[in-house]
């Protein structure tokens, strides 16, 4: 299984970007599918999360900016940055809480990052 994140940049404050990440390989079911961030010198943050159902979880910070969506049929999650701040700068990761095979049991699988620039 890998997830694939894309979609990163940058841009000016106040600006957006969408950022979308898709899990493949042999998976049955998704249960979570979400966005994590790390900017220098700091721990890695929640962002926001999802689960196959559509319910959404998102950090204080992001609320009212960020919308999380997902594509159960394509497997893949998206995060639409708006309004952006310069403190949202970081280095955005996927992550996945997935059933796979031949355990049929939830694994944590985490993506690889995608930089994001706001300039002010």
């Amino acid at each position: 299984v890998q997830l694939q994140a894309s979609g990163g940049g940058l841009v000016q404050a106040g600006g957006s970007l969408t950022l979308s990440c898709a899990a493949s390989g042999n998976i049955f079911s998704i249960n979570v599918m979400g966005w994590y961030r790390q900017a220098p010198g700091k721990q890695r943050e929640l962002v926001a999360d999802i689960t196959s159902g559509g319910s959404t979880n998102y950090a204080n910070s992001v609320k009212g900016r960020f919308t999380v969506s997902i594509d159960n049929l394509k497997k893949t999650v998206y995060l639409q940055l708006n309004s952006l701040k310069p403190e949202d700068t970081a280095v955005y990761y996927c992550d996945a809480r997935l059933i796979v095979p031949p355990s049929f049991e939830e694994v944590y699988y985490w993506g690889q990052g995608t930089q994001v620039t706001v300039s002010s």
